[in-house]
């Protein structure tokens, strides 16, 4: 049953939810525009500078099931304001002049707010009325994507213009104003929750979950270190089964393995590993072969912040597609919606494998990417919370998005091998034709990701009353 906040907090509940996953999105994805600025600036390698995002994502997905277990207690306002502020004082280390290291600490302190994007969906399905909590999961999930489209450009034109620390400095800006609202807006947690953090289970899910995005960020050492890249996969398996173990046994699991089995949670997170990896898949090919130099014999050689521009139709579309997602979830199951998305984003690929020969049809591309993008995250928490609890809802969400940022990483590292591979000995550049084939694989995830969908569809679980909430609480079981 959700509960209403104080009316001068109800006012600012809505925007401050979206505008807080909005900015820990964005600031998250300011290491993508800044790998070549920080190698410039820090004097370190390209492969050195790239920690600069495999940081933030490896801490994010280490937070998030923390975030969402402790979220779901009755501790939320308080765990949500202690996480803003590490975000805040992760920033301020991206400002000052410290050494490479220091910047390190700063950026993996910033990654820890990726996990409050499902906080705000708890609290949004705890303090809203059903059909507004509804509209509003949906554009947190969407703008939690989206912000790397706000990020790119406003990274890229301060860079320019002030320098990497600029860049960085709009980062602390914006995340100390998310602190103010979180603190002004956030409600506390309903009574009656309680929430305990398996240790043993975290320790074992952010050792598995960091060697497998190591791993996947690392594609120097698949090519030159095999035999240690294969040991560290293994031990990677091994803990994440050690923590599955863990987790069957607790009587507090940091996550519900045991929901998470359910047709409808396993076959929407398969979709949401596969789909995220062809999504990223796709943003890395056209970010990439925007700022190919023209002597590459392709590409239109962007600056930094017009490449960022490029990206301006993603977020336009998404936000444009999860606007309208809660309109058509009122008559389409959400799992035909997550299909219908995966069709869209995979229209994507196809028009960035036939036709991208001007930057016209580079924007058509990202466009109908961003559209997809934002109807497959609009419609995803559908799926997922019509079986889940509201007291769950954290927890459940968190869950989903580890799975979505190592699809995102796989995605990424899938891209560089593959123009990796297409590059010819000698030249700097791959070879046009190496992004055709990893078009074509990206056509092939998101038609895996549609079947999966709409399999899901067919297997409308009894369990899910027509409100979309769950006919039993697993607690009773």
């Amino acid at each position: 049953m959700s509960t209403t906040p104080e009316h001068s907090e109800a006012r600012l509940l809505v925007p401050s939810q979206i505008f807080i996953a909005l900015v820990v999105a964005a600031v998250a994805s300011l290491g993508t525009p800044l790998i070549t600025s920080v190698a410039t600036t820090f004097h370190v390698s390209l492969d050195n500078a790239q920690w600069t995002l495999t940081i933030t994502l490896l801490s994010g997905a280490v937070a998030t099931p923390v975030l969402g277990r402790l979220g779901a207690g009755p501790h939320r306002r308080a765990t949500i304001l202690a996480t803003l502020a590490v975000v805040v004082a992760g920033s301020a280390l991206t400002v000052l002049p410290l050494p490479f290291a220091g910047l390190l600490a700063g950026r993996a302190a910033q990654g820890v707010g990726l996990g409050l994007t499902a906080l705000m969906m708890g609290v949004a399905r705890d303090h809203l009325p059903e059909g507004r909590s509804a509209a509003t999961i949906a554009l947190i999930s969407v703008v939690s994507i989206i912000g790397a489209g706000v990020g790119y450009p406003l990274a890229g034109l301060l860079t320019e213009f002030g320098g990497v620390r600029a860049a960085y400095g709009l980062g602390l800006f914006v995340t100390a104003i998310a602190l103010l609202a979180a603190w002004r807006a956030m409600p506390a947690a309903p009574d009656g929750r309680s929430a305990h953090v398996d240790v043993a289970g975290a320790l074992l899910l952010a050792g598995g979950l960091s060697l497998v995005l190591f791993l996947a960020s690392q594609r120097s050492l698949w090519s030159h270190h095999l035999e240690v890249a294969v040991v560290l996969a293994i031990v990677a398996v091994l803990l994440l089964c050690g923590w599955i173990a863990s987790e069957l046994r607790s009587r507090t699991p940091l996550v519900d393995v045991r929901a998470v089995r359910h047709p409808a949670v396993a076959g929407a997170n398969i979709a949401m590993f596969v789909g995220g990896s062809g999504m990223y898949l796709l943003l890395t090919l056209i970010t990439r072969y925007a700022q190919t130099p023209h002597s590459a014999g392709y590409g239109f050689g962007l600056t930094t912040f017009v490449a960022g521009l490029v990206l301006v139709p993603f977020s336009v579309m998404g936000f444009v597609a999860g606007k309208l997602t809660p309109t058509f979830r009122r008559r389409i199951d959400a799992s035909f919606l997550v299909a219908g998305s995966a069709v869209v984003v995979g229209g994507g690929f196809v028009l960035f494998a036939a036709l991208r020969s001007n930057l016209a049809e580079l924007f058509a591309a990202i466009g109908v990417l961003g559209f997809g993008v934002g109807g497959f995250a609009a419609a995803m928490p559908g799926v997922i919370l019509a079986v889940t609890p509201a007291s769950e809802t954290s927890s459940a969400m968190s869950f989903n998005y580890v799975v979505r940022s190592v699809g995102y990483s796989l995605g990424s590292a899938i891209g560089g091998l593959i123009l990796a591979a297409g590059t010819d000995t000698g030249h700097l550049f791959p070879n046009d034709s190496a992004y055709t084939t990893a078009a074509l694989i990206g056509i092939a995830a998101m038609a895996f990701t549609t079947m999966t969908s709409l399999a899901l569809a067919r297997r409308r679980s009894p369990e899910t009353s027509p409100t979309g909430a769950p006919s039993q609480d697993r607690s009773s079981r």
